[in-house]
């Protein structure tokens, strides 16, 4: 394959990107290193075979799924990129630390460690686990919102904006302008729009807004960074105002290690003190350690604020369990306080970010839309830009990631109209990569896959809705081609 020798540079930027093959070096690592081919700081012990499938064999699986790829069996599936949420590989030290949990009801062991890991990182009083970032989502919301009020963010995902309108509240979209535009390279296009926080405040009342949340990366906005200035200006409209703010962590370990490469003030920080002086900011975040914290399952809830961590613990006894567990086994506690400090590692980071610009700097260079500049844990395709006689009533981003499967067996996931319906902005397919899961040998495979469908596009028809839930539509809906 040959190699892309591309350039990025910005004013956030102190060093020069370069991509190159699987390459993307910038002066701003911790430790200075030659140039060569990043490859996979780990090795394999364990092998899990997938199978393949032909077009033929698909076409009635697809049809069966109601055109709807959450409901194929994963057995008919070859790469699987619908989510990096609780795929990853788990490291012999997640599994090691597992053997140690500690199944008591209350008070074990595990949950002492869970609670000693996040509080380092993460700085908040209260930790209260639960068994996924929804959930910590549910207890927060119901504790905090009511209806009427209104809840901004850069930009919510689905099951956050979900709890959210299930309390009778609004969630209102704040990203800059340019995190609406897919082809911009600005560096940081996950920033909220302040000045867009200070006037939505002025028109509806500091009391109608409970709390400000800051999705770190922004997922639905393309897995892209937040800068550290960005969070200071919205902790500090916040702060005049007495509104707590809230951070969405999913994705913060990334989030951490683009600020140290794009952000000159951070270049010789870790990642580990970028994160904790970013939560710093904040008086709380919900947690899915499904994502940064390497973990197949749980999650968390903090908070600085005692009377809201009882009533949250209420809640959580009712709909969870006891507030040592969280609907968590203790091995599961252990696998997350292991993974959350894997996860700030900077060969890890480094291997993780170079291999998502990988794929997209490949698919790119062949002019398929993308958002750029790639972001951290998934590619997303602009939909809108690949199927252009495709209108957003007619889906184009199920109909771009119902082709992909059909070509090559790949599932990936729409990000746009059906996901969030008025509310979405792009029609976006995203490509999101497991952690320690795939190789380059399959991320080349996915490239070769995208531009066969890249070569036929015009082809491709939309589709139209025959079934819909009332919340959260895309993971049940049933369509047809049109």
């Amino acid at each position: 394959m040959a190699p892309l020798g591309g350039r990025l540079s910005h004013p956030y930027c102190h060093g020069v990107i370069i991509v190159s093959n699987y390459l993307l070096a910038c002066q701003g690592r911790g430790r200075h290193l030659p140039i060569r081919t990043v490859i996979e700081p780990f090795k394999i012990k364990s092998v899990e075979p997938i199978r393949w499938t032909t077009r033929e064999e698909r076409e009635p699986i697809l049809a069966r799924a109601h055109y709807n790829l959450f409901s194929i069996p994963a057995e008919q599936i070859l790469i699987d990129l619908l989510t990096d949420s609780g795929t990853a590989a788990m490291s012999t030290r997640q599994w090691a630390s597992m053997m140690e949990g500690d199944e008591s009801y209350a008070g074990s062991r595990s949950f002492t460690r869970f609670e000693r890991a996040v509080r380092e990182i993460f700085g908040y009083q209260h930790v209260i686990p639960t068994h996924q970032g929804r959930a910590s989502e549910r207890l927060l919301f119901t504790c905090l919102c009511k209806k009427g009020d209104v809840v901004p963010n850069n930009t919510h995902f689905d099951t956050t904006r979900a709890n959210i309108e299930y309390q009778g509240a609004e969630a209102v979209d704040l990203v800059i302008p340019e995190g609406k535009e897919p082809a911009n390279r600005h560096p940081f296009k996950g920033n909220m729009d302040v000045e867009a926080l200070a006037r939505l405040i002025e028109r509806v009342g500091r009391e109608r807004i409970p709390l400000v949340m800051l999705t770190v990366t922004n997922n639905s906005g393309g897995g892209q960074p937040v800068s550290m200035e960005n969070a200071r200006a919205v902790a500090a409209i916040c702060h005049r105002h007495a509104i707590p703010l809230y951070f969405d962590a999913c994705r913060f370990a990334e989030n951490a290690y683009f600020i140290k490469l794009r952000e000159p003030a951070y270049a010789g920080r870790t990642p580990k003190e970028i994160a904790q002086e970013m939560f710093a900011l904040g008086d709380g975040c919900t947690m899915s350690a499904k994502k940064d914290g390497l973990a197949n399952i749980g999650g968390f809830l903090c908070t600085n604020d005692d009377a809201l961590a009882q009533q949250e613990g209420n809640l959580l006894i009712l709909t969870e369990g006891y507030p040592t567990y969280g609907g968590l086994a203790g091995r599961d506690l252990e696998a997350i306080a292991v993974g959350l400090h894997e996860a700030l590692e900077e060969d890890y980071l480094h291997y993780r970010i170079s291999s998502t610009a990988y794929l997209g700097n490949h698919i790119s260079a062949e002019g398929v839309p993308i958002v750029q500049p790639p972001g951290g844990h998934a590619i997303y395709i602009d939909a809108r830009g690949f199927l252009p006689h495709i209108p957003p009533a007619r889906f184009p981003g199920v109909a771009l990631a119902c082709e992909l499967y059909l070509e090559g067996g790949i599932r990936a996931v729409e990000i746009g109209t059906l996901m969030f319906g008025a509310h979405a902005a792009m029609d976006l397919v995203r490509l999101a990569i497991p952690r320690r899961v795939y190789t380059q040998s399959h991320m080349d495979y996915v490239v070769e896959v995208v531009l066969e469908v890249w070569k036929r596009r015009e082809r491709i028809q939309g589709l139209e809705l025959s079934y819909e839930a009332p919340f959260l539509r895309h993971f049940t809906a049933h369509l047809t081609p049109v």
